[in-house]
């Protein structure tokens, strides 16, 4: 009966706050685009965006290793892709100011594309070439403490574990020289992944690792960078999960 009920509260109110609160908000950052501000509007406004989502839907939110990284240090935040809610959670409790790292289709979805474009997020295709511009663009906006998320995996996973890593997300960390965040994200799965139509009520939560320094990942070759971020995520994931 709690599972029904919940449904029934998650299309009739939730969803359809969730709808106006995203046409809102795309609709602030685009404006305030216009009016020179692509660095406080395009951050504080999705972030409260995202706290509101979460709230709204009834889940709790738990949070670990916070201590580790400095609000006004740049950083590479990489997170593995569970499912909707990671974009939420990262959102709305990272306390980085941060550009994220997106694939190239997403510029298409209403309201939000458009958002993101005025809000100089990342764009990103499949191919080598534009890696290298992506990375051209990450350079030129992540200054004054800014930093970047990206999704190593390219994709939500299909069945809740780790999908192999893509090299782009590594490629920027090396050319830029900032140091790697590896995040652990659980719940989100469960909550709502690409294989859901609705929305469950879940736990989410977010686990921050200690960061790896540019003088510590400079001496290992990307394979190597790769499969060390990738066990250090892993091993935060529920054991249902786990590679």
């Amino acid at each position: 009966m709690k599972k029904v009920l919940y449904k029934i509260y998650s299309y009739l109110v939730a969803l359809p706050l969730f709808v106006v609160a995203t046409i809102v908000v795309a609709l602030l950052v685009v404006v305030a685009s216009f009016l020179g501000d692509t660095k406080y509007v395009s951050w504080y406004v999705p972030r409260l965006w995202s706290r509101f989502t979460i709230r709204t839907g009834l889940h709790s939110v738990r949070l670990e290793g916070m201590e580790y990284i400095e609000p006004h240090q740049s950083y590479v935040f990489l997170a593995n892709h569970q499912g909707y809610f990671d974009i939420f959670l990262l959102y709305g409790y990272l306390p980085n100011r941060f550009k994220w790292m997106m694939k190239e289709y997403l510029r298409k979805l209403p309201f939000v594309g458009i958002a993101c474009a005025r809000s100089q997020q990342i764009f990103v295709g499949e191919s080598r070439a534009s890696i290298v511009h992506a990375v051209r663009q990450a350079e030129k906006t992540l200054q004054q403490g800014t930093s970047m998320t990206i999704f190593p995996e390219g994709t939500r996973t299909h069945d809740g574990h780790m999908n192999e890593f893509k090299r782009g997300a590594f490629m920027l960390a090396s050319e830029i020289g900032l140091p790697i965040v590896p995040i652990t994200i659980n719940g989100s799965f469960d909550t709502f992944s690409r294989n859901d139509y609705s929305v469950s009520q879940g736990h989410l939560s977010m686990k921050i690792h200690k960061p790896i320094s540019p003088g510590e990942y400079c001496k290992l070759g990307t394979k190597e960078l790769m499969q060390r971020v990738y066990d250090t995520i892993n091993s935060g994931i529920e054991e249902k999960y786990r590679n």
